[in-house]
């Protein structure tokens, strides 16, 4: 299982996708770059898909270009590889630098309320509401923090994030990593 990019996790939701349709049509990560796509685009999210049904893929992306005029290329890759590029909300560029400067708890209330505050979960004895991921990193919760003081063995400061740092490289696309992760 490849492990979600910080851009899914804090950049992909602000595109405001219905629940389960990520999923649903077959949604690997989101990403700040693509490596070996020539065209370069700024201010922009990369999501990667390899989608089971190709019929339903094709409807979601007609969805997708009447719904939005943010997206703005699509190409595949061998293998059945799909990647859509989205142009960003300049309203929330401050935020988005934040978020590659792991300085989750500065970004605005306003691009905080994108996130939900609780999930539901499914549980093994059924479902469960709990904080979203989003919402506990954003305020620090105490859950978090005694989480990283029990995996570092360090008292936590005010100063301190409660979720991993940025890596480029981490957040950029490189299609032939993920075809040998997939192996």
């Amino acid at each position: 299982m490849i492990k979600k990019t910080i851009s899914s996790i804090f950049i992909v939701p602000t595109l405001q996708f219905q629940k389960d349709c990520l999923k649903d049509n077959g949604f690997i990560n989101g990403y700040i770059k693509d490596e070996l796509n020539e065209l370069e685009y700024e201010n922009v999210i990369y999501l990667l898909f390899k989608p089971s049904n190709l019929d339903k893929f094709r409807e979601f992306l007609a969805d997708e270009y009447e719904k939005t005029k943010n997206l703005i290329d699509e190409y595949d890759y061998e293998g059945g590889y799909v990647v859509i590029v989205y142009k960003l909300d300049e309203e929330y560029e401050k935020d988005f630098k934040l978020i590659q400067q792991g300085k989750y708890s500065k970004t605005s209330k306003s691009f905080q309320k994108l996130f939900p505050q609780n999930v539901i979960i499914k549980t093994p004895t059924g479902y469960k509401e709990e904080k979203s991921l989003q919402y506990r990193i954003f305020n620090k919760t105490k859950d978090l923090i005694q989480f990283w003081e029990d995996k570092l063995c360090i008292d936590f400061d005010d100063d301190f994030e409660v979720w991993d740092g940025w890596e480029e490289t981490l957040e950029t696309l490189n299609i032939n990593k993920i075809k040998n992760n997939k192996k």
